[in-house]
């Protein structure tokens, strides 16, 4: 990863792709035409340097491994307005849409020339964006009865030892923690969750939340954490009471 002066104001750009020779390419070629460029290799190292560098606009490789780019983007644009530059080897229409539509700004196919990226990038820092708010970071660990949210590594701890959990449980139950005791509707949680591929009648979050309370209620058929409201969707109740 490159590190930029300390006192640099030039716009700040962090490319997230697993390719070695086209990160240290982008770093070369961004950084001498006037950018301040950081390269990760993957989500868990984008989030790290997310904690305490805040960009000016994303590149982002769509495939990725462990979380790919259309999650990363869509959980971003959750939180931020930082413009996103997608990337993809495929180059196929559906992917443009689909990144498109789950919040990137603009759409690059593989492969490319450096000079157009620079171009596409500069057109995304002259845009008007909303003041872009630092991301917010929760707590490496958050903690409800037994459990431990640690969201660094993502994973579920009982009592130091780990429960085992999808990436899409992973995902609700992070939602969750994150907007404790406030009911959250079904509409919210599939496009929070699902984003690009919403449909009205999607029930997959109610099979979701049955999953879950399975793995963290004592009693699944009268929960204590993850509450219906009915008519209105759930309540995670952090506490664990009833009532």
């Amino acid at each position: 990863m490159t590190t930029p002066a300390a006192s640099s104001a030039l716009p700040r750009v962090l490319v997230v792709d697993d390719d070695p020779a086209l990160r240290q390419l982008l770093s070369d070629y961004l950084g001498s035409n006037g950018l301040d460029v950081r390269t990760v290799p993957d989500g868990v190292a984008m989030r790290e340097t997310l904690a305490g560098w805040l960009p000016d606009a994303i590149v982002m490789d769509l495939m990725l491994p462990g979380e790919d780019g259309l999650s990363l983007t869509r959980h971003l644009k959750a939180q931020s307005d930082v413009p996103v530059l997608m990337l993809s080897a495929r180059g196929e229409e559906m992917d443009r849409v689909i990144g498109l539509e789950v919040g990137a700004d603009d759409y690059l196919p593989k492969p490319f020339g450096p000079r157009e990226l620079l171009a596409r990038l500069r057109a995304l820092l002259r845009r008007p964006h909303a003041p872009t708010a630092p991301l917010r970071q929760p707590a490496e660990r958050a903690a409800f009865g037994p459990f431990q949210l640690d969201t660094a590594g993502h994973r579920l701890l009982r009592e130091g030892h780990e429960v085992a959990l999808t990436g899409a449980e992973y995902d609700l139950l992070a939602a969750f923690v994150a907007h404790p005791a406030r009911v959250l509707s079904r509409d919210w949680l599939i496009d929070h969750l699902k984003g690009y591929d919403r449909d009205p009648f999607d029930r997959s979050i109610d099979s979701r939340v049955t999953r879950l309370r399975r793995k963290i209620e004592a009693d699944p058929a009268s929960p204590r954490f993850i509450r219906t409201v009915r008519g209105e969707g759930y309540l995670f109740n952090p506490n664990g009471d009833q009532g």
